[in-house]
């Protein structure tokens, strides 16, 4: 995959998670506050304070998740972003994350 591809790839999936994110908010599901600068967008929980970062790595070609269940990383495999050590898809997991921090039920699914 060339250095575009990725970036395209890695910025759609963090324009996804944050209109999902900013739609849960909306919508009185989840208590959330998303950032974004550049690469790196970062998700704060405003009940607790805690915070889930997803961040891309352009040279690994990988997305990056820092969260309070562990650090992360996903790479593009035939059309899923997937989970390095395990195999979970980014989607799915995150969603994980999202609801064990933020007491919620988001789905998020899975797509590149």
């Amino acid at each position: 995959m060339t250095e575009s591809e990725f970036l395209a790839l890695a910025e759609a999936a963090l324009a996804r998670i944050e209109t999902i994110l900013e739609a849960a908010s909306d919508n009185g599901e989840l208590d959330v506050e998303c950032s974004r600068s550049g690469n790196v967008l970062e998700i704060e929980f405003i009940d607790n304070g805690s915070k889930i970062i997803v961040n891309s790595q352009t040279p690994m070609q990988e997305l990056w998740i820092a969260a309070r269940s562990g650090g992360f990383h996903y790479r593009h495999e035939n059309g899923r972003w997937l989970n390095t050590r395990d195999r979970s898809e980014l989607f799915a997991s995150l969603a994980t994350m999202v609801n064990e921090q933020g007491n919620a039920n988001i789905v998020m699914g899975e797509r590149a």
